[in-house]
Formats: structure tokens, sequence, C-alpha cells
């Protein structure tokens, strides 16, 4: 059933459609959140979706819940959107040869299936209200929570390490910290050099004062 088909007569047809609708994305989710952990190299990226593997896995058993608030059947309907962001990270992470390329290419495509799902909920929460569904509001909220928190972890492990990596920026950033280092170790010393030849200057003019006096 298509979101502009002659199927939806209702705004309950429409609500009932959309929890269809995020039940297959969510259960597409689970089936391919195992592939994404494998190929993710860096060791907080594969935590973070594992994590999320389990609150997606607790999502469809909340959503079964709402179906059954509202008198109705857990069931999904096709969902062309997800399917096609699923299938784009596939392709995606195939033609990726380097693995830290890999890690942001992986990121990129959880939180574009993120926002889909932000979106989703956020409508979802709205009809619920419209229609008097105050009970399944916790419930779809919930859900809501977690695709957000899910989605500014992804963000954070993006920012902080995984583009720099993919980028080699953090490798130059090193290098160039490495370098300002050295330089100020260098001038640090020149200082020191300087007080020690002082130093023995001033003894070597002492000595020579009291080779002269001693003459006399």
């Amino acid at each position: 059933m298509g979101l502009f088909t002659r199927d939806i007569k209702s705004m309950e047809d429409l609500f009932l459609h959309g929890l269809q609708d995020v039940y297959y994305a969510e259960n597409q989710i689970v089936k391919s959140l195992p592939s994404m952990i494998d190929k993710a190299a860096n060791r907080q990226l594969s935590a973070a979706l594992r994590a999320h593997l389990r609150e997606t896995k607790q999502q469809v058993s909340r959503l079964d819940q709402v179906f059954a608030k509202l008198s109705q059947n857990p069931k999904g309907t096709d969902c062309p959107a997800i399917d096609g962001l699923i299938k784009e990270a596939d392709g995606v992470a195939g033609e990726v040869d380097d693995q830290k390329v890999m890690d942001a290419a992986i990121i990129g495509s959880a939180q574009a299936i993120e926002h889909y799902e932000i979106s989703r909920y956020g409508t979802l929460i709205a009809w619920a209200k419209e229609l008097g569904h105050g009970n399944v509001v916790p419930l779809l909220n919930a859900n809501l929570k977690e695709e957000k928190a899910a989605d500014r972890k992804l963000n954070g492990l993006a920012e902080g390490k995984v583009n720099p990596k993919a980028s080699g920026r953090r490798v130059a950033t090193r290098r160039s910290a490495a370098t300002r280092r050295k330089k100020t170790a260098v001038t640090r010393r020149k200082p020191a050099k300087t007080a020690r030849r002082a130093t023995r200057k001033t003894a070597t003019k002492k000595t020579a004062a009291r080779k002269r006096s001693s003459g006399r």
C-alpha cells in the first residue's frame, strides 16, 4: 500500500500506514546492522552500532505494544525509502578499500537511516496526538529519543575521530604538533646555552683578574 493510494481513506488509515512503514523499517535495520558492525574497524563505532542493534530490537518490541494498544496486528508494509538507504549503504561499502574511509562511509549511511527514522517518529507522534491516541505516544517518543541519541553518538564519533582519520587530517595535526614541540624544545635550550656561555666568560674574566692581581 503506497502513501498516496486509494487504500488510505482517513487519517486513521494514514497513521496505521505510517506505523506499518516504520515497523518494516526497524525490522530491516535489525537485519542490516550486523553487516555494518562486521565492516567497521573503529572499536567505538562497532560498540555504538552493537548498542543500537539492541535498542532497535527493543524498538520493534515497543511497536508491537503500539499495535496492541490500537487493537491491530503487528504488520509491516514495504518501505522503498529504507530499502533504498540500506541498498545504498551496502553499495558504498562495497566500493571502499581504505578501512578508515569505510568507517566514515558506515557512519554516513547509518546517520541517513537515523534521520529517516527520526522524521517518521516525529510525524507519527504528531498524528497520534491529533487522533487521540495519547496512550501510544510515550512508546513512540521512547523510540524517537533513542534514534536522536544514536545520531548524536555517531556524529560525535565522526567529527571527533573517524572523519579526521579518514581525511588524514589527524596525522597532519600530529605531525604539526610534534614540530611545534621540537621547536619549543630548541628555543628552551638556546637560552640555557647562552647562560652557560655567559657564566664561563664571567669565570674566565675573574680568573684573569686574580692572576693580574697576583703578579703585582
